[in-house]
């Protein structure tokens, strides 16, 4: 056994330096994770943009989830949004059938992502919106908001969580519509701008 004198500072060896990640792109990506509503439906809507550090620049290894209830704002109870081919193993994505309001996607190298879904029903007191997690560099636990989407304006106003916040903050959790059935929403994580995120206890 080697002894070291740690009363002699040169003696003592650094230790290798232990990386915090993220490693999100090892298992976690699965095919057709941004294709939230099924194949085809004259309902489907586009929700993207970008997710952005403190100083504005976009993060290229982040992922986005997102939740969402259908357009009558019942919760998919459909078991699982992956499915694996039994031959070789590799996820397959969605059968393009059942809804199951969930999906998850890695940024691009601009940082960019994107989602094609259903615009969700309100649920409760609450106007429609769309539970996001966010996971990113510099991150050691994720963070959760909401994307409210324009034209429930009515309902903005009588959401619990939205009239607790003043405009400026507020509009950071409100996508803008860029028409067509496609909705932008950057997450900004810290900074000027930076989204309402939430803690759940």
């Amino acid at each position: 056994m080697t002894k070291i004198d740690t009363s002699r500072p040169e003696s003592v060896l650094p230790t290798p330096s232990h990386t915090v990640g993220p490693f999100y792109g090892y298992a976690l990506p699965f095919r057709g994770g941004e294709d939230i509503a099924p194949l085809g439906h004259p309902d489907t809507i586009t929700v993207h943009g970008h997710v952005l550090d403190g100083e504005g620049k976009p993060l290229p290894d982040a992922f986005v989830e997102l939740w969402g209830a259908d357009p009558d704002g019942h919760v998919s109870t459909t078991d699982g949004s992956m499915r694996r081919d039994p031959a070789s193993g590799d996820y397959l994505g969605r059968n393009g059938v059942e809804f199951t309001g969930w999906g998850r996607i890695q940024t691009d190298a601009d940082g960019h992502w994107y989602a094609r879904t259903l615009r969700p029903g309100a649920r409760g007191r609450s106007a429609p919106y769309l539970s996001v997690c966010v996971f990113a560099r510099g991150l050691l636990v994720h963070l959760f908001t909401r994307i409210y989407l324009p034209g429930d304006e009515a309902a903005h106003t009588d959401d619990p969580l939205l009239a607790r916040l003043a405009a400026e903050r507020r509009d950071t959790l409100i996508a803008k519509d860029e028409g067509n059935s496609t909705y932008r929403f950057d997450i900004r994580l810290q900074g000027e701008g930076e989204t309402v995120f939430l803690e759940y206890q």
